[in-house]
């Protein structure tokens, strides 16, 4: 089963690219509505995005941005809205940003409060999904952001430090939330020239200031969206292969087979991909996913099939997605019949038998996809609202109908 290219990197290498000067393309970008909205977003800032065959075209200014006359939609993308609010830091004017609803219930205000304390008017109208920000010169120092509710905010500044006057220090303020996000941020910079140096206590410094050159960057299956034909396999038996997809990328959730290893199925790299095979008893896991929280709804779907109990830990971050994913997941899974219970910080779940029901995503498209998996096995499982799935993963329910039609023709 194909998956398309990752979000993650095609979002930061949108950035990157846009803040070069010269022709930059992305081979392999995601098509996914976060993206789009990203490339949109560069359009009305002066940057021309154009889609190639299966790459995107960007025609970088080296930094000069210009805030549109009119406000720029971001939808409920979270990546897509904390990238462009960094960006409008060094945009010549004040760029408003305007989300969708859930926008106005996410933290986003942590790097508000990072743009002001660098001396840069920002704004987030109270209770909306309503955001400005002033550019101006951005000073050198060290820069302090809160990341304990999401990386992004570090990654957002830290794409924007090469425009700084003088040396940039970026500092999350307590603990970092998905810190590998961070080196997926450094990886896809240093793919466009710049370099981002490690320190002591979660430290990261930009020799600003410095230029990002145009690249040809090669944009990876997405990691994430590997997660659903990876727990496919898990959940109907049987054998998956994700072309493309590998075990060694720093995309965070590509740790996401190694736990389906240790609840049964075999996973192998092979020529061109990653193959997953559950052909014995799915067994119940106690993990931590602290690491890859977008992994966690597919697990939880396994989880359901599992011959024990499971236990989900380090996900209260779930909580501040595009829906609250532990409470959303879990109400929405008990329909079914799930034996699930959400703690502080972890999902439990236990089996139970399981029955047909409409399940509402509530607009997630991570959720949709793992109610899906669902039913694979049980009879019955209706979802509504399936089109968010294009969010993330446009060509999904295409993909997991040219995935049973394969295992229907398959021998044995």
């Amino acid at each position: 089963m194909a998956v398309p290219g990752s979000k993650s990197l095609t979002n930061r290498a949108l950035v990157c690219a846009a803040l070069a000067r010269g022709t930059s393309r992305l081979e392999g970008a995601s098509a996914s509505d976060d993206s789009a909205l990203l490339a949109n977003a560069l359009d009305q800032m002066g940057i021309l995005v154009r889609r190639d065959a299966g790459a995107l075209v960007v025609e970088g200014r080296g930094g000069a941005l210009y805030a549109p006359k009119l406000p720029v939609p971001v939808g409920n993308a979270g990546t897509t809205l904390r990238f462009l609010l960094a960006l409008a830091a060094v945009a010549e004017g004040t760029t408003v940003l305007e989300g969708g609803g859930r926008m106005a219930e996410r933290p986003n205000d942590d790097i508000v409060d990072a743009l002001g304390a660098l001396g840069l008017e920002a704004r987030h109208a109270e209770g909306t999904a309503r955001f400005a920000v002033t550019g101006g010169a951005l000073r050198g120092g060290e820069w302090t952001v809160r990341s304990d509710r999401s990386s992004q905010f570090l990654s957002s500044l830290m794409m924007v430090a090469p425009r700084a006057a003088a040396p940039v220090t970026l500092r999350p303020a307590g603990a970092l939330a998905s810190g590998h996000y961070v080196r997926l941020t450094r990886d896809v910079m240093a793919a466009f020239g710049v370099t981002v140096v490690c320190g002591a206590q979660e430290t990261f410094t930009v020799h600003a200031p410095c230029a990002y050159t145009p690249a040809t960057f090669r944009v990876e299956p997405d990691a994430s969206g590997a997660t659903y034909p990876y727990a496919a396999a898990a959940i109907a038996g049987g054998r998956v292969f994700v072309p493309g997809a590998r075990p060694s990328s720093h995309q965070p959730d590509a740790a996401f087979a190694g736990v389906l290893a240790q609840m049964g199925c075999t996973v192998s790299a092979e020529e061109g991909g990653t193959a997953v095979v559950r052909t014995g008893t799915l067994r119940g896991i106690d993990v931590s996913m602290r690491d890859m929280p977008d992994a966690v709804p597919a697990l939880v779907a396994a989880a359901l099939f599992a011959g024990g109990p499971s236990r989900v830990s380090g996900v209260g971050i779930l909580r501040f997605k595009e829906s609250n994913r532990m409470e959303g997941m879990a109400n929405e899974l008990r329909k079914l019949g799930a034996d699930i219970a959400v703690e502080p910080d972890a999902i439990v779940v236990r089996p139970a038998p399981l029955r047909g029901a409409l399940l509402d995503p509530l607009g997630d498209h991570r959720l949709a996809m793992a109610f899906a998996l669902v039913g694979l096995r049980v009879a019955g499982v209706r979802i509504g609202d399936a089109g968010c799935v294009a969010k993330s993963f446009p060509s999904f329910w295409d993909a997991l109908e040219a995935l049973l039609t394969e295992s229907a023709t398959s021998p044995g």
